[in-house]
């Protein structure tokens, strides 16, 4: 049965009622487009069919075998399949390649969900969307068919190809090499810190095709479509991280990997463009994935502090643990809000690198408050691999660092912002 099929009968399950259109029309999901209509807080039929569907795999399927994939490092497979069955993976891929289109916000409330569960298996999820956002921007109608239409077929991987040992934030510094040869190029260098790296199908790779250290990064690189079998490629041991351990983090060593030429997006000198460009894309369901850690957080604080009692009575009575949760709740919707803006522009067309970065950063930082917080509530217990909060505290740092630096959001922010207001 295809997946499309199964999302369908299990949203109709859930909703109790036919399946709409899934496609993603702003004017249709988002209530945008019509004149004087304004803003609205309310969902569609169809979000929130998505939303409750991720919802129940989180809590039914994800949380209670969340601890056992921290504790052993093993990558998610079986959780995986089943996201993909149930439509809740590869929502960007277009209709056109067997997708079901869905939109940013559609995807950001499936992310936070999932989130909820798990955010490394969240994180292995959308790594594939990552990895997917160039050949969507930026490929041609047959690399769109053949590298994002086999991910409609059968659950697949793939990764975003792109940080070096040397060159994290500072993407103009990759040192990877393509070289042209006849109809080939040629690829030598090392990639590090690929999520998904160890289990991909693909990779979109940027590589440096200008030889000339002077030349700006905007001519310098190009993108390309990778298949990950190629001879020459060596894919290095698992990372064992702080934090979303079931997420496969790896190096990856390109050794004269020779690539076609028809595997170049866009053109030579166009990658870096549609590397960056992919961020905006990308970075409101990152933020999504935060809040869905904090949101965890939270109700994992809340529901302690009703049970837990000192003093004759339970603490969530205490004013200091009362306006904690209130201090975590409001972080928590206005994170929320931010990312949903940031999705909303996207879907409205427009180009959204502000609010993106805005979401990314403030959401990646309350992660980390919201789950220090949570702890904090728990107290001794909450430092303890037995509760589920210390879990959330390491899984949300690298909130903060992968997908842009929280300080690089901050530089994103800061020059928008000058030029919106020079302008």
């Amino acid at each position: 049965m295809s997946a499309l099929r199964v999302t369908r009968q299990m949203l109709q399950t859930i909703a109790g009622h036919g399946w709409r259109s899934c496609s993603s029309k702003p004017a249709q999901n988002l209530h945008i487009g019509k004149p004087g209509a304004g803003f609205s807080f309310e969902l569609t039929d169809e979000q929130k069919e998505f939303q409750a569907t991720a919802r129940k795999f989180a809590v039914e399927e994800i949380i209670p075998v969340a601890a056992q994939y921290d504790k052993t490092g093993e990558y998610p497979l079986p959780l995986i399949k089943r996201a993909w069955e149930l439509g809740l993976m590869n929502s960007h891929i277009p209709e056109s390649c067997g997708g079901l289109g869905l939109g940013s916000f559609e995807a950001c409330l499936i992310t936070e969900e999932l989130a909820y569960g798990c955010t490394g298996v969240q994180t292995a999820i959308e790594a594939n969307s990552l990895g997917q956002m160039p050949v969507i921007i930026a490929g041609n109608e047959h690399q769109q068919k053949k590298y994002l239409g086999r991910m409609t077929e059968e659950p697949m991987m793939c990764a975003y190809c792109v940080t070096e040992p040397g060159a994290g934030s500072d993407v103009a510094g990759i040192k990877t090499k393509a070289e042209k040869k006849g109809d080939e190029y040629v690829i030598n260098g090392q990639k590090m810190w690929i999520t998904n790296g160890g289990k991909a199908n693909w990779y979109f790779l940027l590589a440096r095709t200008n030889p000339d250290p002077k030349a700006p990064a905007s001519k310098a690189f190009t993108g390309f479509i990778v298949e990950a079998d190629s001879p020459g490629i060596q894919i290095g041991r698992k990372e064992m991280n702080m934090g979303q351990r079931c997420s496969d983090t790896r190096g990856i060593v390109f050794e004269d990997v020779r690539v076609p030429k028809e595997n170049v997006l866009i053109a030579e000198g166009a990658g870096f463009k549609i590397a960056m460009g992919a961020f905006d894309k990308t970075r409101p369901p990152v933020a999504a994935g935060a809040v869905g850690l904090a949101k965890r957080a939270l109700d994992e604080a809340t529901r302690y502090a009703l049970e837990r009692k000192t003093f004759g009575k339970p603490i969530v009575e205490h004013q200091a643990v009362s306006f904690l949760l209130a201090e975590m709740a409001m972080k928590v919707e206005l994170a929320r809000m931010a990312y949903q803006r940031a999705a909303w522009e996207v879907d409205a067309g427009r180009r959204n690198t502000y609010y993106a970065s805005i979401a990314k950063a403030f959401a990646g930082d309350i992660a980390n408050q919201v789950a220090t917080d949570a702890v904090q509530i728990f107290g001794g217990n909450g430092f303890n691999t037995e509760y589920p909060v210390e879990k959330l505290m390491r899984d949300a740092k690298i909130f903060q660092i992968y997908e842009g630096t929280a300080q690089i959001q901050r530089m994103i922010i800061a020059r928008e912002h000058v030029d919106k207001f020079k302008a």
